[in-house]
């Protein structure tokens, strides 16, 4: 992934949400290409897990939903590991995550650009959560959204 471009950018609205609807529950399947860099954001009720490559596990997963204290956050995960690799590996695909982050959520903020002009105060002071889930430990990534800008040139 690396620089976002918003040109490698593919969006894939699955019906029936709408660049309005849904808010609560609004959920988001980042995937990419190794091999050329593109990324493919779909957004729908429900997460696109079709486009999941099943051996390589390297989405992320987010959605707009509750906190404890009844406000909407942008959670996200990112598998990192189950047991199926070595820790040095598991250490390895931690590593990209973390230095992919911020890309795969410029992704997912400029994609749904229509939803985020309409509710533009979502951007404002919110925090995307991505737990990076492994054998070893479940760990907390947070990065701010505000930093997106929907109007990337």
């Amino acid at each position: 992934m690396s620089e976002f471009d918003p040109h490698k950018l593919t969006v894939n609205l699955l019906t029936p949400a709408t660049f309005a609807q849904p808010v609560e529950g609004r959920k988001y399947t980042l995937t990419h290409s190794d091999i050329t860099g593109q990324l493919f954001l779909d957004i729908g009720y429900m997460y696109n897990m079709q486009a999941v490559n099943p051996q390589m596990r390297d989405e992320v997963l987010a959605e707009w939903k509750k906190d404890v204290n009844g406000h909407l956050t942008l959670a996200g995960t990112a598998y990192v590991d189950g047991g199926e690799y070595s820790s040095s590996t598991a250490g390895i695909r931690f590593n990209i995550f973390m230095k992919e982050i911020d890309t795969a959520i410029s992704g997912i903020v400029y994609g749904d650009r229509p939803f985020y002009a309409r509710y533009h105060f979502f951007l404002m002071h919110r925090f995307l959560s991505i737990t990076c889930q492994t054998i070893l430990s479940i760990v907390k990534c947070s990065t701010t959204v505000h930093r997106v800008s929907i109007y990337h040139k």
